[in-house]
């Protein structure tokens, strides 16, 4: 296994990561190079238009991409990142899955599906993350 030994000791040490955890965001599992974190979707995640908030959808990504590339590698913090949004949420929830596209010595790459609880492709997110 990575860094975390058990979800119990991930959640704990992402605790202090106060934006994601007051916007509601969970980790919901995770492995030796991914993660899956989940927001169930309120008021304050909509936008102007009645839609939901890019930037609460980058976050959810953000943060289940902070989750594997730290289960990776610990300390690591983000270098570069691109988010394509793809299509509007249907749903009440959303998940990001986190996997480990390349695991060098010092730079991890990830990939994130953003998804809803209706099964639509919401998002993609890649970063590029940097051991301390």
């Amino acid at each position: 296994m990575g860094t975390f030994q058990t979800i119990e000791e991930a959640r704990q040490y992402f605790y202090d990561d106060r934006f994601a955890r007051i916007n509601g965001m969970v980790i919901d599992t995770i492995g030796e190079t991914e993660a899956t974190c989940s927001l169930v979707l309120n008021e304050n995640h909509k936008n102007a238009n009645g839609g939901v908030m890019g930037g609460a959808i980058f976050t959810l990504a953000d943060f289940a991409f902070a989750v594997a590339a730290n289960q990776i590698h610990r300390p690591t913090v983000s270098q570069t990142v691109t988010m394509n949004y793809l299509n509007r949420v249907h749903g009440q929830k959303l998940f990001a899955h986190a996997y480990c596209i390349k695991n060098g010595r010092r730079l991890t790459v990830l990939n994130v599906d953003v998804t809803d609880d209706t099964g639509r492709a919401v998002a993609q997110y890649t970063g590029t993350g940097c051991k301390c």
